[in-house]
């Protein structure tokens, strides 16, 4: 018995409209079938995979410190999601993963879960004003001003 690959996440939000348009319009991830379950939610794709699942639930989660510090996703075109994002004035950094070359991209939802997008490290060149540092173990955070919350919400 063997693992084959990361199958969803899934993530209880106070906040589901902003959340589906997040997942939607900034990731680039559309929000398509979903069983009929008798709580509300709404689940994104990647291609043909349901990855994120978001469960609507009537208060925030608590808790300063999350038991999973991000999710990751691959993707290819950072030129085009480094402009996107910059266009959709949505906080980010860049890190260059050492001895891979692997680009990571780190961005906040709109409840704060830390979300990576990993580029081949071919892609680096196509954007070098997008790298802010070169990587290490723990990337740090994009900010998050109110303002910005606001426009994802």
């Amino acid at each position: 018995m063997g693992m084959i690959w990361l199958d969803h996440i899934n993530i209880r939000t106070a906040n589901l409209a902003a959340m589906s348009r997040f997942y939607n319009d900034i990731l680039g991830m559309p929000k398509g079938d979903r069983p009929p379950f008798g709580f509300s939610g709404a689940w994104h794709y990647v291609g043909d995979r349901a990855a994120v699942h978001l469960v609507e639930v009537p208060k925030g989660p608590k808790g300063v410190d999350p038991k999973i510090e991000h999710f990751a996703l691959r993707s290819k075109g950072l030129a085009n999601f480094v402009a996107h994002l910059k266009k959709r004035k949505v906080d980010y950094n860049t890190v260059k993963v050492p001895l891979t070359g692997m680009i990571q991209v780190n961005v906040l939802d709109p409840d704060g879960n830390h979300i990576e997008v990993q580029f081949e490290a071919a892609e680096a060149g196509a954007t070098p004003e997008a790298m802010d540092r070169y990587g290490d173990a723990s990337p740090a955070l994009p900010t998050r001003s109110a303002k910005k919350v606001k426009q994802l919400a």
